[in-house]
């Protein structure tokens, strides 16, 4: 039962969430010098607790609508299989969504008592967008937009609950935080071409045709490095951050792979990988070059 549970939050994929965290703090604690280990904390929880409402109301209403049931799975797509497979119950994973949901809400509540307006604006796209993401927001082409929109706002709402206020540093990283969200995505979405067509979903693979979106995978590694060199050349990043591009090659990879197996569900698997590692090797490189920035 804990391994289902386990599964059902895809406790992998939470890692996103705590690498745009962690920017977000990272550059608080680089512009202000201070950092608040409670609000931090709570700020872990609460981000981690929509993250899995979102996973967990996805894999729902994927179940409810068939998607699931005849999607193919790998390692990084197609759903958990909880559900399908009768670990848990459809209500039970429903109820753990919206639990979730609650506890993410009421952290954020309390960031709206101490921090005001500002956080209630990020706090209510994040409640409505966690809700409707897998019953309205898939269906009308706005997945990846809305997960580089989530990626770029847990950065800056983790800076302004630190710093009390916005800077053009955290909105800088935030943008280069959601495409890296947005871009396992994208990846992800390919092995899902067939079944996202049959439960309704308009993704970027499904609008463009899965010829043309795996050409149009390399936008997504060339758009994140752009605005990571413009920000270190207008100083809004630290020149540290420019060892993330030793990622690049992997990027450059599965762009390759794609080009030629985009049809293949067991090629795509290290393209997906590949993808994921890439993502998460660039933000944690931003996490520690502006470390090592406030450090030295």
């Amino acid at each position: 039962m804990v391994y289902a549970w386990f599964r059902a939050v895809r406790v992998r994929f939470l890692l996103a969430s705590v690498i745009s965290v962690s920017i977000g703090l990272a550059i608080a604690l680089w512009k202000s010098s201070a950092l608040d280990p409670l609000y931090a904390v709570l700020t872990y929880i609460g981000v981690l607790s929509l993250h899995a409402s979102v996973d967990l109301l996805n894999d729902y209403w994927d179940y409810r609508s068939g998607i699931d049931k005849v999607a193919r799975r790998t390692p990084f797509s197609g759903g958990t299989g909880v559900l399908p497979e009768g670990m848990l119950s459809p209500s039970s994973v429903y109820r753990a969504g919206i639990a979730f949901l609650i506890i993410g809400a009421l952290i954020g509540s309390y960031f709206v008592a101490v921090r005001g307006f500002a956080i209630a604006m990020i706090l209510g796209f994040a409640i409505i967008a966690v809700y409707l993401y897998s019953t309205s927001i898939v269906r009308i082409g706005l997945g990846e937009l809305f997960v580089a929109l989530k990626g770029m706002m847990i950065v800056i709402g983790t800076y302004y609950v630190q710093v009390g206020a916005f800077g053009t540093e955290v909105i800088h990283a935030g943008v280069v935080s959601g495409m890296l969200s947005s871009i396992v995505l994208f990846m992800n979405s390919f092995p899902d071409y067939e079944a996202d067509m049959r439960g309704g979903r308009r993704t970027l693979v499904i609008l463009l045709g899965p010829a043309r979106a795996a050409r149009l995978f390399i936008a997504f590694p060339l758009a994140i490095y752009i605005t990571i060199v413009t920000g270190v050349l207008l100083s809004l990043l630290p020149a540290y951050v420019l060892l993330s591009l030793g990622a690049l090659p992997l990027a450059l990879k599965v762009y390759r792979t794609l080009k030629a197996r985009y049809d293949d569900v067991e090629g795509l698997i290290p393209c997906m990988r590949s993808t994921v590692a890439f993502s998460r090797i660039v933000g944690i490189t931003i996490v520690v070059g502006v470390l090592v920035e406030h450090l030295f």
